[in-house]
């Protein structure tokens, strides 16, 4: 990250706050510098609700096609029709977002716990709520250009593609067609990011087993996908952008991935972020079910058939983009032998995952991968 965005966000934020001393910042975040603040109070002094100013870091990797070019223009569109997700406002001709007072889901429990019934329940309501809403109240416009792949820290180069634009019809894709929309994701992984990331990790990721073919094979089998009528999507629903306040509230933030398609994607998606235990695993997919149903007939249609091929979408696309990020931070020195330990007996899962989906072998132990993250620290530009 450079300094300039850091001056300028910060600038920002002593602009519009009621006073430097109140400013919270910069707030823990991969994507974005973000410092929440009370804005100044008309009767002197400060509001009593806090707002978050924000602008993308640079240098950050991103593994995920954009779909919408602005996260304020979506929430907008989505104020009284999704309940709770941040109000958007202007000051100065600069978004603010409401910055939610509370704990993040995965402070009640990491994956691998249950998720309280109160929560699950207001899970359940967003995914009927984002079924229920029209396409033609979202926003449109392509995401920035280069908002799809960025320049690793470590200073190589990647190629820079065209944006995507938020028509999926733009892309091929006609509404319904779900099998064209995963083999669309399956190709934007493997292109922009294990092919475009290949030449800098290739010898890392064979060192790790992992093959070369990517997720051709992955891709044959979602051509036979049933027809879903599309519909919103927030993309990255997992604990950590879920905000419990003090009243049990469940918010909704983050949507920077949001997009329109196959509603068994956000089913997909957030199995497999969440890391439900199975039992209670099975039931959020039929409360997910038969909420999207009830709103949308025809949202369900042949999940039980697709959704294990989106999970192993997920859980290859995992593969490359947590070795990727594992191989960055050992780069950067994060932590020291401990540390390294941890990362690898995490990576070492990622990988046992996504065995399936990749054809690869079992896993190397968790001192080889340590060794072979070291290695590629030693070489790393």
């Amino acid at each position: 990250m450079t300094a300039e965005p850091s001056a300028r966000v910060w600038q920002q934020a002593v602009r519009l706050s009621a006073g430097e001393a109140l400013i919270e910042g910069p707030l823990k975040g991969y994507h974005h510098e973000t410092y929440a603040f009370p804005l100044p109070h008309p009767a002197g002094g400060a509001g009593t609700v806090r707002w978050k100013c924000r602008e993308p870091r640079e240098g950050i990797l991103r593994f995920d096609r954009r779909f919408f070019d602005s996260e304020g223009a979506l929430l907008r569109a989505l104020a009284g029709r999704v309940t709770s997700v941040p109000e958007i406002i202007e000051v100065d001709d600069i978004g603010l977002q409401r910055f939610i007072e509370g704990s993040t889901l995965a402070r009640y429990g990491r994956p691998g716990s249950a998720v309280a019934e109160a929560h699950v329940a207001q899970i359940e309501r967003l995914f009927r709520e984002l079924a229920m809403v029209p396409a033609a109240s979202l926003p449109t416009g392509a995401p920035p250009a280069g908002a799809e792949t960025a320049v690793p820290p470590t200073g190589a180069a990647t190629a820079v593609h065209p944006a995507d634009g938020p028509d999926m019809t733009a892309v091929g894709v006609a509404d319904g067609d779900c099998g064209a929309f995963a083999e669309g994701l399956i190709r934007f992984t493997e292109e922009r990011v294990h092919q475009a990331y290949r030449p800098l990790y290739g010898r890392l990721f064979a060192e790790l087993g992992v093959p070369e073919s990517g997720m051709a094979r992955l891709a044959e089998r979602t051509r036979s996908f049933s027809r879903r009528p599309f519909c919103l999507l927030h993309g990255d629903l997992h604990r950590e952008n879920f905000i419990v306040d003090g009243d049990g509230r469940l918010w909704t933030i983050d949507w920077e991935l949001a997009m329109f398609g196959d509603p068994l994607y956000e089913l997909a998606t957030h199995l497999h972020l969440m890391g439900y235990p199975p039992e209670q695993e099975a039931d959020v997919a039929r409360r997910w079910r038969d909420a999207v149903e009830e709103v949308r007939p025809g949202s369900s249609y042949g999940w039980r058939a697709d959704l294990p091929w989106l999970l192993e979408y997920k859980r290859a696309q995992s593969v490359y983009t947590d070795v990727i990020r594992a191989a960055l931070g050992v780069a950067r020195g994060d932590g020291g032998g401990p540390a390294l330990r941890r990362t690898s007996r995490k990576l070492r899962a990622v990988l046992a995952r996504g065995r399936s989906a990749l054809g690869a072998a079992e896993p190397p132990q968790v001192g080889r991968i340590m060794g072979a993250l070291e290695r590629f620290s030693r070489s790393a530009p």
